[in-house]
């Protein structure tokens, strides 16, 4: 019996794959546990569509990611840290920071989290540049003028 799978299935096959299994596992295990269901022409219809529309939906976003990369790029957020004698810094500056001078700056919410500093953030005065990764295969680059407080 072919089947399409509703979720993941260990040793069997991924969320939307066409299976083809026993009538017996299929009645017993597959479509009580409601994993999967049956390949009838409508089913297989509607695999058909949901494919269609997550197709377009993954094509926005890379196109929003896009387009969110090109603004970061000609954008600048400024930092303040404290000093001492011969501008020496105390401490450094973290992704949380940036993300929130960005967010108070430039009215942009940056996830922390996709912000790939060098280990222990920020430690010198002057302009970096912060790669922030929007999309699996969109990265941007925002600059970041770490100044005197």
């Amino acid at each position: 019996m072919k089947v399409i799978l509703l979720e993941d299935v260990k040793a069997l096959g991924k969320k939307g794959d066409i299976v083809n299994v026993s009538d017996g596992y299929a009645r017993n295990m597959i479509l009580p546990k409601k994993l999967g269901v049956e390949a009838t022409s409508k089913n297989m219809n509607d695999l058909k569509l949901q494919n269609q529309h997550a197709d377009k939906v993954a094509k926005e976003n890379l196109e929003a990611a896009k387009a969110l990369a090109e603004e970061i790029a000609t954008k600048q957020v400024t930092v303040k840290i404290k000093t001492g004698e011969g501008g020496k810094t105390f401490g450094s500056v973290s992704s949380k920071e940036i993300s929130a001078a960005a967010k108070e700056q430039l009215n942009l919410a940056l996830d922390k989290k996709k912000m790939q500093l060098e280990e222990g953030g920020l430690k010198t005065l002057g302009t970096h540049e912060v790669t922030i990764k929007l999309h699996p295969k969109v990265t941007a680059t925002l600059k970041v003028k770490v100044t005197e407080e």
